[in-house]
């Protein structure tokens, strides 16, 4: 009420003079219309009359003297003003909210600053002079009552707004600053066309950016602290006036601050500057610059300063509230010393929330620490989290998801563990087969882990991280894990040593896992290293020495067995997989290598099974696949997923190989090895067999 200058109603609303007796005699009123019965029925007067009304436009600029000071104030018009609560005309005080300062600045009404920077009232607020604002309510309400101006008191709650720090109630107030005007040498257009430059990621950024730039017309860079950068400016005591040697001035401030570091201007007494006949005129500026002006300037003070950085940045990286603060202030001070955007790319990420989606506080005891992530689970595992999160919204962090990234990581690490110990007397440069003369499968593997690095690389460029991490785990849960590790396993283990059949799938493994190495290093940094250190061959000394690429060059589709081809055996052998698990359950096979497969296909598919021969069993793991017309399947097979496939699985009923357990008629054949098969004979004492598809 001290800093009262005006009275704001709304231009649009009907206000009405309501005469009526509040316990002190008959007395007039002016209420908005629309609420007076209520504010009658509030101040308990049952016996009231509206004498006439009339627009709020009409009371425009007439004056109403301030109940306790000797000051005639106006009525001024505000869209702020409604009829939710209170009379429809508002106390209005520029010093002490951003609608009243907005509104006195409309109408030419300045502030008086009553209020010192620690919330006591200075001495032109009067009798007042000198007490907290926090406790002069009771001493203001007396003073209105004692002038009969006090029509009703009561206690209400509402919302303010406070520090988020403290947790203690704020105070509106109006001080002096300093400015950087955006308009008036074109800094916010050009900070805007510069911005349009910039690739946001996400894209939204570019919006929101372009926003926070235009809602703020003008940059206020002074903070009233009693730490950071000052603010070395002297200006005269009396009309605030920069001196007119400001530049020369500021120069020798830096000079000593260069010197003696940043209590040199603290401690510089201003006649030592200034000479006394100007330090009588003029004082220190004891603001402090705004801590994104500090930041903001780091294209300069840091990029420019480094030779081995280049202006501007690839990319600034940091939260969304950022495009408030340090994208923003570098934005226009880069716009102001060098006419171009300080960066080519900016990077927003979202904040992480526990699982019921509460931002982590300490306060509320909710945090993760990153130590007890790297403690019971390893680094590799918060950073493959963060990859596997969509960074762009909120990221949620509890134990549970933890967890389940564990199991995942395992997944990547087993199945890079489970290709190196197979890779055991491997030497690629006397061992490695060529990519024409790798068996089909072999190749169709290493053609594959290709584009997935040609994707994996597209998206580190996107900065999509989630989806490397969803594209890497995929490929070694179904591609690798499912079904090539899956099929392998014969040839690797009963193959001859050094034949074209095993050494076509060592070469395999040799790539595949040198480029799974490559795809996980900037995520999975420490696992990529241990892989790479433990891959045969000669090699550069880290993973982090390679490049995406290197090697092998991209192997083209082959002519024979396309990518779909094998695409649609994975189909197949899924499809048996399911059956053998429902014949397995029902007690008619033991296992895979036990069991005899018969496939009722529809003639295209027909035709792509048997383009394997036999080694159509061993991409499907069993001892027998035999192909057939879909129109001869009996009764008993079984329908599958697959249009055009059915299956009949049961047990076979030659004896088990005890090398490579397949069941087959030719057990004991060589009268020399009466307990293996012919083809383990071969594989044996013989050149081993040969193998073109699996």
């Amino acid at each position: 009420m001290p800093a009262n200058q005006a009275v704001s109603i709304n231009a649009e609303l009907d206000y009405a003079l309501v005469r009526c007796d509040l316990g002190a005699g008959e007395e007039l009123l002016v209420l908005a219309n629309d609420m007076v019965e209520g504010i009658m029925a509030r101040y308990g007067c049952s016996d009231f009359q509206t004498l006439g009304s009339v627009k709020g436009e009409l009371l425009d600029k007439q004056a109403l003297r301030h109940p306790f000071v000797e000051r005639e104030v106006p009525i001024i018009l505000g869209d702020h003003v409604t009829t939710d609560a209170g009379t429809g005309a508002v106390h209005t005080a520029p010093d002490h909210g951003v609608d009243d300062f907005n509104v006195g600045r409309a109408n030419g009404i300045g502030t008086l600053n009553l209020v010192d920077e620690n919330g006591i009232y200075t001495t032109g607020a009067g009798e007042f002079a000198g007490q907290h604002v926090y406790k002069v309510d009771e001493a203001i309400i007396a003073k209105l009552d004692e002038a009969g101006a006090l029509v009703r008191r009561e206690t209400i709650t509402h919302s303010y707004a406070h520090c988020w720090r403290t947790k203690t109630p704020l105070i509106y107030r109006a001080t002096p600053q300093w400015f950087i005007s955006m308009s008036e040498k074109g800094l916010l257009e050009d900070s805007l066309a510069a911005a349009a430059g910039v690739k946001w990621i996400p894209e939204w950024g570019k919006a929101r950016i372009e926003l926070m730039l235009k809602g703020s017309p003008d940059w206020c860079v002074s903070r009233q602290r009693t730490w950071g950068v000052p603010i070395t400016l002297f200006v005269n005591k009396e009309t605030q006036e920069l001196h007119p040697d400001t530049p020369r001035l500021i120069e020798e401030v830096a000079l000593k601050i260069e010197k003696k570091g940043i209590e040199a201007w603290f401690e510089l007494d201003a006649a030592d500057l200034l000479g006394a006949e100007d330090a009588a005129l003029y004082e220190k500026v004891t603001d402090t610059l705004d801590v994104w002006f500090d930041s903001g300037v780091s294209h300069f003070s840091v990029v420019d300063q480094r030779s081995e950085l280049q202006y501007p940045a690839d990319l600034y990286l940091e939260g969304s509230d950022q495009h408030r603060g340090w994208f923003q202030s570098s934005l226009k001070t880069a716009v102001a010393m060098n006419g171009t955007a300080p960066y080519k790319q900016v990077l927003t990420h979202g904040f992480y929330v526990d699982a019921d989606g509460r931002k982590m506080s300490k306060s509320l005891g909710n945090t993760v620490a990153p130590q007890k992530i790297f403690k019971d689970q390893g680094a590799d595992i918060l950073r493959l989290w963060v990859a596997a999160t969509d960074y762009r919204g909120e990221m949620t962090v509890s134990d549970e998801i933890f967890k389940r990234v564990g199991d995942s990581y395992r997944r990547i690490r087993n199945t890079a563990r489970f290709m190196l110990s197979n890779l055991n007397g491997f030497e690629p440069a006397t061992d490695s087969v060529d990519p024409a003369d790798m068996i089909g499968l072999d190749y169709w593997i290493v053609r594959q882990c290709q584009l997935l690095e040609e994707e994996v690389v597209d998206h580190y460029d996107k900065y999509n991280f989630h989806n490397i991490y969803q594209r890497v785990h995929n490929f070694c849960v179904n591609e690798l894990g499912g079904f090539y590790l899956d099929v392998i396993k014969d040839r690797q283990y009963t193959c001859k040593s050094d034949g074209l059949a095993r050494r076509s799938t060592q070469t395999a493994m040799h790539h595949v896992v040198e480029m799974l190495s490559r795809m996980i290093a900037p995520i999975l940094s420490f696992t990529a290293d241990e892989i790479w250190c433990a891959i045969p061959g000669d090699r550069p000394l880290s993973v982090f020495l390679s490049d995406f690429g290197d090697g092998l060059e991209r192997l083209p589709e082959s002519s024979t067995h396309s990518d779909a081809f094998w695409r649609k055996l994975i189909d197949v052998k899924n499809a048996v997989n399911k059956e053998l698990e429902v014949q397995r359950a029902a007690k008619v096979v033991n296992a895979n290598l036990s069991a005899e497969v018969d496939l009722y296909c529809e003639p295209d598919l027909a035709a792509t099974l048997q383009s394997l021969g036999r080694e159509l069993r061993f991409v499907l793991i069993n001892s027998r696949a035999t192909v057939h017309a879909l129109d001869a399947a009996p009764a008993e097979a079984a329908s599958t997923e697959l249009d055009g496939l059915k299956l009949k699985i049961s047990a076979s009923g030659e004896e088990k190989c005890e090398r490579c357990w397949h069941h087959t008629a030719d057990v004991g054949a060589e009268p020399a090895y009466p307990t293996i098969c012919k083809r383990c004979v071969d594989n044996i004492s013989g050149d081993g067999e040969v193998r073109h598809f699996a």
